[in-house]
């Protein structure tokens, strides 16, 4: 669950179902993402990105059960993030 799959959906689209009770936010190095954690576990299950403030990046390792999605993997050259951030808008928007 520590690993992070990237889901990137718009906020519309989002809903915590349980647990807003245990998790605390931390901003990085800018600030400008939001991210969740686990305050009892410390698994990252989700956040607000930088490069798609209008949604949600949700952890795909933390979700539970079938969910009757079907994913689509895409590299992402996260090395030289904020060359390539801009590809990812098109996903948080609805």
């Amino acid at each position: 669950m520590t690993g992070y799959l990237h889901l990137i959906v718009p906020q519309a689209r989002f809903r915590l179902l349980a647990g807003q009770e245990n998790l605390v936010t931390y901003r990085f190095n800018t600030g400008a993402a939001q991210h969740y954690f686990c305050k009892t576990c410390g698994i990252k299950s989700f956040y607000v990105p930088r490069s798609n403030p209008d949604g949600f990046s949700i952890n795909v390792r933390c979700l539970e059960g079938d969910t009757g999605a079907t994913f689509r993997i895409e590299s992402f050259d996260g090395q030289n993030w904020e060359a390539n951030a801009a590809d990812l808008q098109h996903l948080s928007k609805d």
